[in-house]
């Protein structure tokens, strides 16, 4: 059934890392037919899509081998490990870094971190999405010398194995796109198991513009009777928030395009909000929004 009106979330969309890789890429396709881009731009199937249609390219790191000399590659925003550099700088490819500033400054810290304590039996504990892009770049920093925790359980098991030293320097930080209250506990109990508060060095390395979505996200879906939130399958991002809004707000949907929708969601009297990821185009929160006011029966 038709609501009774749909209001898209002014605060969803595209982050700047993500906006500055895009750009970037249409830019390069303006004067090129194609562009190779390591790793899918942005976890977006529609926006993928959209890009692949105008010539990008998307290869794994095992197919950079086959990409020939002279071509341009472009290195999202989530960024990568030192090794890749090297690669293409042996392939002869032109590059264009679009890995975002905040990541950038991330690895950069990791690196310092090692530097300082490694010597002194310390350790590097990351709290991340395992096998995750940027995850992975991070990892690379310190050649692969780094714990990386999910949740809760993983770190207390880590703990419980004796392979985290909390007698010696440790150094925690996040990936970008995790959830402000995750690294909070993950923090805590990490800092109640060290030998010595002193010994624990927390990073704030959480984006702003994510961490300050989570309570912009609440009150949204505390607003509405119904949340479709529109996110990527692969978007590690976009499921965190779908669980903020569904913690809010019980009758909170993912879809991944307009196709997604189901007309039992709705009833006449329903304000419907629409957000998503930050991987999430402002042009497909649109095209939902005509959807469900001009399909929904």
């Amino acid at each position: 059934m038709r609501p009774q009106s749909v209001e898209i979330d002014s605060n969803s969309g595209f982050c700047g890392g993500v906006i500055r890789a895009i750009t970037s890429a249409e830019k390069a396709l303006a004067q090129t037919p194609h562009i190779y881009s390591l790793g899918d731009i942005v976890h977006n199937e529609e926006e993928l899509a959209r890009l692949q249609k105008n010539g990008l390219v998307s290869i794994g790191i095992k197919e950079l081998k086959n990409v020939p000399e002279g071509e341009t590659l472009l290195i999202r925003a989530h960024g990568e490990p030192p090794q890749t550099y090297n690669l293409i700088k042996e392939r002869g490819l032109n590059l264009i870094d679009c890995t975002c500033p905040v990541v950038l400054k991330i690895q950069k810290s990791i690196r310092e971190a090692y530097s300082r304590i490694s010597n002194q039996g310390g350790s590097i504990v990351i709290f991340g999405k395992i096998g995750h892009a940027e995850v992975m770049g991070l990892v690379g920093q310190v050649d692969g010398d780094a714990f990386v925790v999910e949740d809760l359980e993983q770190l207390a098991a880590l703990l419980d194995s004796g392979k985290l030293d909390t007698t010696k320097p440790v150094e925690i930080f996040s990936q970008t796109t995790k959830s402000p209250t995750g690294y909070t506990q993950i923090c805590n109990l990490l800092r109640s198991k060290m030998a010595s508060e002193d010994l624990l060095t927390v990073h704030d390395t959480i984006c702003r513009q994510v961490a300050n979505r989570h309570q912009d996200l609440i009150r949204f879906a505390k607003d509405h009777d119904v949340i479709i939130f529109v996110a990527g399958k692969s978007s590690s991002n976009g499921k965190v928030l779908c669980e903020v809004c569904r913690s809010a707000n019980p009758r909170t949907y993912l879809i991944g395009s307009p196709e997604d929708l189901e007309s039992e969601w709705f009833k006449a009297t329903d304000k419907v909000g629409i957000c998503g990821a930050t991987s999430t185009p402002k042009w497909l929160l649109e095209n939902v929004k005509f959807a469900i006011i001009n399909t929904i029966d």
